[in-house]
């Protein structure tokens, strides 16, 4: 299995701002009706990656995020481990079945690892 980028996911101190500015800009269409209140970001068109808006936690700076697709969050967090990234979110099930992490690489970027259900 190959192991494409599949999603962004912007993370702001202030996503209802966010979300405002970016749905105004680009027309894009966005929704928080679901379970986290995540906003979801459609961004109309068929090519190219859809994403979200999260809040970003206190201590952390604005940022924006890619979700990689694996076959296995937790072979794969065990082996980012193992060339130096350290885990934020251990592989979790999300309210819609697909399993989440999210790790720093060594360099301090996070990214995040998921299996859809």
């Amino acid at each position: 299995m190959s192991n494409p980028v599949t999603q962004f996911q912007i993370l702001s101190k202030d996503p209802e701002a966010t979300a405002r500015f970016y749905g105004q800009l680009f027309g894009w269409t966005i929704d928080a009706n679901n379970a986290l209140g995540y906003r979801r970001i459609d961004t109309g068109a068929k090519d190219g990656l859809q994403g979200g808006i999260w809040p970003a936690p206190p201590e952390a700076p604005n940022f924006v995020q890619l979700f990689i697709q694996v076959d296995d969050c937790a072979a794969h967090v065990a082996k980012a481990g193992a060339l130096g990234a350290k885990v934020i979110v251990p592989p979790s099930r999300l309210p819609d079945g697909d399993e989440l992490a999210i790790l720093l690489d060594p360099n301090g970027l996070s990214f995040g690892v998921f299996k859809p259900h």
